[in-house]
């Protein structure tokens, strides 16, 4: 919903998350250019530098976790909103993302930024493609976590890294380690086994995990040119005149607009809406400038953890034998994923290391 997130076999797709908020990448230009490939930890090269990295770290998690706890808190936010339907919250999550943008660029007076992207008809038109690849996962999100369906939504965030690494595979043509194929194998054969439990195939895990990649491939296109401000400014305005037409369309054909009619309470998570898309964004901006990107992959999985636990215990979905043994299947997939991170974090830092002693000498 997340994001979080230029798509990489061992960092989340950023702007993560749930709901398809990627943040953008930030990385610097010594991380290795294939998105399965190792990611480069911090190397504190001096003791005097030490204390500054240690609270970076310990900012980086705390902004993680935030980040990472309003992801997961979202089912229970749209949970909370209806009986809106699933087009209203969309059209209004773009709507006062947009305003909240525009706000936020005004206050830090970036509207230079702005204007450099504008005139860049490449990155504009990129971020308008991702835009519409974003609001689809955003659609079908909403509509698992406001049917009833939140542990099939966690399961696509779940198996997003997969998916992330199979685009990598077949569109950028990059070549897998052993344990990143493994992942793929039990991935397959979890997808086959919740298939045969449902009685079809999970098409919201698989649009939630193959939109998310989507757009973090897309993404990748831009690179760290775009902020994620800006990035998000320049998508919810590219869905802005799509997201009135569904407003319109669900007021004169639908049946009418909740907005409004719902409550004050209700009326008001629709309008925090654009809050709950932009802040968890900003923090994850935050958090991948602290800490290492390997780092950052680990705890990506905080947020289908929460929603799982959130659509299971809080919001009392069921869950049938077939299908802990799907899910389990699917956590050994991650388990081998996490497991092949850290082999491949812990040898680009050797390598960087052998490359920084070489130098000196």
């Amino acid at each position: 919903m997340t994001p979080p997130h230029e798509p990489s076999g061992n960092r989340p797709s950023s702007e993560g998350l749930p709901g398809g908020d990627a943040p953008d990448s930030t990385a610097s230009s010594n991380e290795p250019a294939t998105i399965t490939g190792a990611l480069p930890e911090v190397i504190v090269s001096d003791e005097a530098d030490a204390p500054k990295a240690t609270n970076n770290l310990k900012t980086g998690f705390i902004l993680a976790f935030v980040s990472y706890g309003l992801w997961g808190f979202l089912p229970l936010y749209f949970a909370a909103i209806k009986p809106t339907g699933a087009f209203e919250i969309l059209g209004w999550r773009i709507f006062f993302s947009l305003i909240l943008c525009v706000l936020l660029v005004t206050v830090t007076r970036s509207w230079g930024k702005v204007a450099a992207v504008f005139r860049n008809k490449r990155v504009n038109f990129t971020l308008g493609l991702a835009g519409g690849i974003v609001s689809i996962n955003w659609l079908v999100y909403i509509i698992a976590t406001t049917t009833g369906h939140v542990l099939e939504a966690s399961l696509g965030y779940f198996i997003n890294p997969v998916a992330t690494i199979v685009l990598g595979v077949f569109v950028l043509h990059e070549k897998l380690r052993r344990l990143q194929w493994a992942a793929v194998g039990v991935s397959l054969v979890a997808i086959v086994v919740l298939s045969v439990e449902y009685g079809a195939l999970p098409w919201m895990s698989l649009a939630i995990a193959g939109s998310f990649a989507l757009y973090g491939l897309v993404k990748k296109n831009v690179g760290g040119r775009v902020d994620s401000l800006t990035g998000l400014t320049f998508e919810t305005a590219w869905l802005f005149i799509p997201a009135v037409v569904a407003l319109v369309l669900v007021q004169t054909v639908g049946g009418g607009l909740a907005f409004g009619h719902i409550g004050a309470l209700r009326t008001t998570l629709l309008v925090g809406t654009g809050v709950m898309t932009l802040v968890p964004l900003l923090t994850f901006a935050g958090a991948a400038s602290r800490l290492p990107l390997s780092y950052v992959g680990m705890v990506q999985y905080f947020n289908p953890v929460m929603q799982f636990l959130a659509g299971y215990l809080l919001l009392g979905e069921e869950m049938t034998t077939g299908q802990w043994f799907g899910f389990a299947i699917v956590w050994v997939a991650i388990l081998l994923l996490i497991i092949d991170a850290a082999r491949a974090a812990r040898t680009y830092r050797r390598a960087v290391r052998r490359a920084g002693r070489s130098g000196e000498s």
